[in-house]
């Protein structure tokens, strides 16, 4: 391992860490405890899902890693992206923190099957993003286009324009359900509607910016649900 990966890997695993810790405040704070068993499962099963798939793509293209380790609106360029991400970030602080109070005031019952159907939402949602990352080494955390990328097309590309997407939105669906929580769901349609706001102005920045994406998308018709949309 080179200097550079090594700083690489140093870098991305306290990246891992620091959102696991505050990833565990935001679940148990608001729930009032740590006897929330249902938040100790998740918590794991997502952190195993981060662990794994860093591990993976540290060993087989630690370029993407690099391109994946600055996140969030104050990492996007484009204006409108600042914004979405911006809306998208506390969407989803609000969907665990709605979760989480759910349990803490017993709102809701929700069968342990269908928590651990949210569990299993969230490793397919984890699974479907980490194969666009092995198909695609330019799926950056931000909207951007870099000198030498080209568009894919193979893989999950064939089946919808927007794979990545597809993934998180099971991580969405999943997440509220494997807490416990059917009220987290409220937050479920406004996160459906940011992501297709991103995807939106993510579409028109590529047909702007990369060449052969017109073509791809004449191609390739749904964005983000096969056989849907």
């Amino acid at each position: 391992m080179t200097h550079s990966e090594s700083n690489l890997a140093a870098r991305s695993w306290r990246q891992l860490l620091g959102f696991t810790l505050f990833l565990a405040v935001l679940i148990f704070l608001p729930a009032g405890t740590f006897d929330y068993w249902q938040g100790w499962v998740y918590l794991g099963v997502f952190t195993a899902c981060c662990v794994l798939t860093t591990a993976s793509l540290l060993e087989r293209d630690p370029a993407l890693v690099a391109r994946r380790l600055d996140v969030g609106p104050r990492a996007e360029k484009e204006p409108a992206q600042k914004r979405i991400q911006l809306i998208a970030t506390l969407c989803l602080l609000a969907l665990y923190l709605v979760s989480a109070l759910d349990f803490r005031f017993l709102w809701s019952a929700v069968p342990i099957s269908i928590m651990l159907i949210g569990d299993l939402l969230v490793v397919l949602g984890f699974a479907v993003m980490y194969r666009v990352f092995r198909e695609n080494s330019y799926a950056a955390a931000t909207v951007q286009v870099e000198a030498e990328q080209r568009v894919i097309s193979t893989g999950p590309y064939a089946r919808v324009r927007h794979p990545m997407y597809s993934g998180a939105l099971l991580l969405f669906f999943g997440t509220p359900l494997a807490l416990g929580s059917w009220w987290g769901l409220i937050l479920f349609p406004a996160g459906v509607a940011i992501l297709i706001a991103r995807l939106s102005d993510e579409e028109r920045f590529l047909l702007r910016n990369l060449a052969g994406y017109d073509d791809y998308r004449r191609r390739v018709r749904f964005r983000l649900l096969p056989g849907l949309w």
